[in-house]
């Protein structure tokens, strides 16, 4: 007899409270009135990729123990954009893509390669303030907050976690540095090019996740990436393409699609899109193969 969905979902997972506690990290003072706080942006982002991830990480036989430490990395793997100014930070990034202008640190460099490794913000200000400013955006501190959020997103990573840590201590969390490798992944494949195998798997299979949620998405799409639909076959593309540039592996792009055809992820995709999947859907992730 097949396993439904669900029963293929056990997995080590940790406890709700914990992710509820987890979340609440998100939540950043506000800039000019220290009274209120920024809500976290898209949080069930954060959750349904870590469900994706810990799915994916169990399938492919990572110890249990593991997988509970590895669900909390990417339960915050967007934790260098707490503070997120939703009309802010999207208006500068559709900015950049209408004129092609890298907003990721790989592509920055590969564009701009006088630029200093980790100075990508710098140069980013440096070279579009006065047309960022016509546009009008002036690019004061806090914009410059959210240029930071892509293009320096180790270096805000590593502040929001300094804060943190002592909340994740008496959250009985215990904090270890390949976490943040995995978390930086994306943005820095070159971190973990002689980090163990399994950690760069882990890696991997963030970014795998973390692109296939966003590609269905609804609310990001519109605020990241000035997208009105969300297409499963865009996502598998995209995934093929990370694949092409060796950032991902066909091993983890192969669990992805196989636990994705068998059903694991439906419910998981339908929240993502706020609306149930049309049977074109269904028919289209059921007939995935490797």
């Amino acid at each position: 007899m097949a396993q439904s969905a669900s029963s293929r979902l056990q997995t080590p997972e940790i406890s709700r409270s914990l992710v509820r506690a987890l979340m609440g990290l998100y939540d950043y003072p506000h800039p000019v009135d220290r009274t209120r706080m920024i809500r976290g942006y898209d949080c069930p982002h954060a959750v349904r990729t870590a469900k994706m991830c810990v799915a994916v990480a169990a399938r492919l036989g990572h110890p249990d123990d593991r997988v509970r430490y590895y669900h909390v990395a990417c339960l915050l793997h967007d934790l260098g954009r707490a503070g997120l100014d939703r009309r802010l930070f999207g208006t500068i990034w559709s900015w950049a893509k209408q004129r092609g202008i890298p907003t990721r640190p790989r592509e920055w460099r590969a564009v701009h390669q006088r630029t200093q490794y980790g100075r990508e913000t710098e140069a980013f200000v440096s070279l579009y303030r006065k047309d960022l400013a016509a546009a009008g955006v002036p690019l004061d501190r806090w914009a410059i907050e959210q240029v930071e959020m892509r293009l320096g997103y180790a270096r805000r990573l590593a502040r929001r976690l300094r804060v943190v840590k002592p909340t994740l201590m008496k959250l009985g969390v215990d904090w270890q540095p390949w976490m943040q490798q995995v978390m930086l992944y994306y943005y820095y494949p070159e971190r973990l090019a002689k980090a163990k195998p399994w950690v760069r798997q882990l890696g991997e299979i963030l970014v795998a996740c973390e692109q296939f949620e966003a590609y269905s998405n609804q609310r990001r799409g519109r605020d990241y990436y000035a997208r009105n639909n969300e297409s499963l076959l865009e996502a598998f593309a995209y995934l093929g393409k990370l694949k092409h540039e060796g950032i991902l592996s066909s091993e983890v792009v192969g669990t992805v699609r196989t636990l994705t055809a068998e059903g694991a992820f439906d419910s998981i995709l339908e929240a993502a899109r706020g609306k149930p999947l049309t049977q074109a859907d269904r028919r289209y992730l059921r007939n995935l193969t490797i």
